[in-house]
């Protein structure tokens, strides 16, 4: 899975967002793009603070103009905007009424920011990072009809398009004195010769150093031509094309018209490569291979470096939490499915051992991992195999280096 840790990440930083609400429109959200100057938002944010004196309720004020504050001094600490840009979000979060707790989250993206923008809410403006969490992997996209092409790359919410070619099978050819066949083989030819033009421009897009660097290539236009062009495929046998769609048009439009019409190719790429790594675990346990399962196996693994990947479900519900003993001042970690028990008996002098804190299982394991510099595949449930992984396993595994007799 293409960085699922760092999708995992965003995932967790969102839904925290997500929980807030605030007593009026005092959440800000602030969206500088790659390659923005920072200062600009600057003086937007200052422009900002002048308006915020006008605002009736005094609290909503005050807790408008802290969070302005809070977001402008975080901002100094930049020269210039990160190169995927930066959203910035702060406000007061705290439930109490009676309480005041402006908290500031900054997220460097992992596609480029293509919106800039400041939004002040009684929610976050999420939306731009939510739409990144689909596939972090790159695709290529060719549309094309009897008369033009176009070929980008696509990644993420990104689109760049590589380059855009003309047909002039029908624009030099005139019919002249010349027979109806001359003339028809001439415009094969010509149409030939249009095709394989596009055939190396996919080469020279989606070929670097010997390998094809994006996922697969989806084929889309109006028309039988993108057909023709399959079937005669001028391009490098390394390029995988996933699929070819019916669009109505070509250039741009086309491309986005492909890619809403290829949501099911594109998710299904991502199911695959996760089939393959559930499969493979399953025969691992299955004949007592380099695999174990389990909170407890697991962590120890990690612990002892045996682990050589860590396998974790997204839909773990388990609650991990730390308990400390006041007499012998042993610590303890124990896993809830349900509400955690306050305290604990202690191991060492059955003492009650009291929680000192508590965060879901599935951060706790992929910090330890993260700790021992050990990589983590967070696994969906939006596959079969996800759901197997976490139904059967419970949702916790891992690859081994070796296994001790």
């Amino acid at each position: 899975m293409a960085d699922s840790e760092q999708t995992y990440q965003l995932k967790k930083q969102l839904r925290k967002l997500e929980g807030y609400r605030g007593s009026g429109t005092e959440l800000i959200s602030v969206y500088i793009p790659a390659g923005s100057p920072i200062h600009e938002m600057g003086n937007k944010l200052r422009e900002e603070m002048s308006q915020a004196s006008n605002i009736k309720s005094k609290s909503t004020k005050l807790n408008v103009l802290s969070a302005l504050e809070r977001i402008m001094n975080h901002f100094k600490i930049y020269k210039k905007a990160p190169p995927k840009g930066i959203a910035v979000f702060a406000g007061n979060v705290s439930d109490n009424p009676a309480k005041v707790d402006i908290e500031l989250i900054a997220i460097e993206p992992p596609e480029p920011l293509n919106i800039g923008a400041y939004r002040c809410d009684s929610r976050f403006f999420l939306e731009p990072l939510q739409s990144m969490l689909g596939s972090t992997d790159s695709y290529g996209v060719v549309v094309l009809d009897g008369r033009e092409a176009t070929i980008a790359i696509v990644k993420g919410t990104n689109i760049t398009v590589i380059k855009k070619l003309n047909s002039t099978a029908h624009a030099k050819i005139r019919k002249g004195g010349q027979s109806a066949r001359r003339y028809e083989r001439l415009i094969e030819e010509q149409i030939e010769v249009y095709y394989k033009r596009i055939g190396n421009s996919m080469d020279n897009a989606y070929l670097k150093e010997e390998k094809c660097f994006v996922k697969g290539v989806i084929v889309g236009g109006p028309g039988p031509a993108k057909e023709f062009f399959m079937k005669m495929s001028p391009f490098n046998y390394q390029i995988k094309v996933l699929g070819v769609v019916d669009t109505g048009y070509t250039e741009e439009y086309g491309i986005r018209e492909v890619l809403s019409k290829s949501e099911a190719i594109l998710s299904q790429q991502e199911a695959v490569k996760e089939k393959v790594l559930v499969d493979r675990f399953i025969n691992a346990v299955v004949n007592e291979g380099l695999a174990a399962y389990g909170e407890k196996e697991v962590r120890a693994m990690i612990l002892s470096h045996q682990a050589e990947k860590v396998m974790l479900s997204e839909g773990l519900p388990h609650t991990s939490c730390l308990y400390v003993c006041p007499s012998c001042s042993t610590e303890a970690r124990k896993a809830f499915r349900d509400k955690p028990d306050d305290s604990v008996p202690c191991p060492k002098c059955n003492s009650s051992m009291r929680m000192q804190s508590k965060e879901l299982l599935l951060d706790d394991l992929n910090e330890l991992a993260r700790q021992n510099e050990i990589p983590v595949e967070i696994i969906s449930t939006n596959t079969v195999e996800g759901n197997q992984f976490l139904t059967g396993f419970g949702g916790i595994g891992a690859f081994l280096r070796y296994k001790t007799r």
